[in-house]
C-alpha cells in the first residue's frame, strides 16, 4: 500500500490508551499520519504519544470525556491548532459495566445474588448505552465537521460480535453495539456526497483490560466463557491487536475509496459459524 496517502494526515483516535486503539494509533503514526489519542488517563496518553515522538512520529495527548461536548470541543480546539484539521476519526471509547449484567446466561428462579435481570441497575445500564452509542455520536459531531468536502477522510466505529446476535448476560453493550452498527449505515448514507466515508470494524474476541478476567483465569487457564468463545471460533484463538491494523489501514485508504456503509468482523470466523 503507498503510505503516502496517509502522510499528514490528521487522525483523531478516542479510547486511544486502551490496548486496540494504542495500537491502531502506533500504525497509523508509522504510515505517516499526525496523531492526536484521546482518552481518560493521562498517563497512558502520553506513554503512547511518546512512543509515537520516539519512533519519529507527530501525536498529541488529550484528555477528555467523550461524553462531555465541552471536554471534545476544546479537544477539536487543541487538535487543530497543534496538528491540523481532522481527516481520519476512529471511535474506539466503549466499554460495559458489571452492574449492567446478568450473572447467568439464563433467567434462574433461584437466583438471589442481585445480579438478575429485574435486579440490574437501569443507571448502570443507561451509562453502558451512553458510552458506546453517544460516545461515538458526540466526536462524529465534533470533528466530522472538519471532514466535509475534504478528499480522503474516513470514520471508523467500532462494534462488535454482539451487534450480529446479543452474547448472553451483556445485554446493554450489546444492544449499544447493534445501535452503533446501524448508525455506521445511516452516516454513511448521509454524508455519502460529502466525502466522509463511515464504515466500521467488528473486533471478535481479543484480550484486553476489560474482559481478561471474564474469559481467562489467573493461572492463565481459560474460564467456561472463554472456552465456549474458542469453541465457536473456528481459528481457536483470541484475535491479537495487530489482527487489526490492515483492515484500519484499508479503511483509511484510498484503496477503499468507493466502500462506506460497512462492518467487518475481524473474528477469526467467529461470526461465519454457525455452531453445527
Amino acid at each position: 500500500m503507498d503510505i503516502s496517502n496517509f502522510k499528514d494526515k490528521v487522525a483523531v483516535i478516542t479510547g486511544g490508551s486502551g490496548i486496540l486503539c494504542s495500537e491502531m494509533a502506533l500504525h497509523l503514526a508509522k504510515l505517516g499520519c499526525k496523531v492526536a489519542v484521546i482518552g481518560r488517563s493521562m498517563d497512558q496518553l502520553e506513554k503512547i504519544s511518546h512512543q509515537i515522538h520516539s519512533n519519529g512520529g507527530t501525536s498529541v495527548a488529550i484528555v477528555a470525556d467523550v461524553l462531555k461536548k465541552e471536554d471534545l470541543i476544546k479537544a477539536h480546539q487543541i487538535v487543530n491548532k497543534k496538528l491540523g484539521s481532522c481527516d481520519i476519526l476512529i471511535n474506539g471509547a466503549g466499554g460495559n459495566h458489571p452492574d449492567a449484567t446478568t450473572s447467568t446466561s439464563k433467567f434462574d428462579f433461584s437466583l438471589n445474588d442481585g445480579r438478575g435481570f429485574f435486579d440490574l441497575d437501569d443507571t448502570a445500564v443507561g451509562n453502558v448505552l451512553h458510552l458506546n452509542f453517544m460516545g461515538s455520536f458526540i466526536p462524529l459531531q465534533i470533528f466530522g465537521k472538519d471532514m466535509l468536502d475534504k478528499k480522503g477522510c474516513s470514520i471508523i466505529n467500532i462494534s462488535s460480535m454482539s451487534a450480529y446476535s446479543p452474547m448472553t448476560k451483556v445485554f446493554a453493550y450489546s444492544a449499544a453495539k447493534a445501535g452503533i452498527s446501524n448508525f455506521t449505515q445511516w452516516m454513511a448514507v448521509h454524508f455519502a456526497e460529502t466525502g466522509i466515508r463511515v464504515n466500521a470494524i467488528a473486533p471478535g474476541f481479543f484480550l484486553t483490560t476489560q474482559n481478561k478476567t471474564l474469559l481467562t483465569n489467573p493461572d492463565g487457564s481459560l474460564t467456561e466463557r472463554g472456552n465456549t468463545i474458542l469453541s465457536q471460533t473456528p481459528m481457536k484463538r483470541f484475535g491479537k491487536p495487530e489482527d487489526l491494523l490492515s483492515t484500519v489501514e484499508w479503511l483509511c485508504s484510498e484503496q477503499s475509496s468507493f466502500v462506506t456503509g460497512v462492518v467487518i468482523p475481524v473474528d477469526g470466523g467467529f461470526n461465519a459459524f454457525s455452531g453445527v
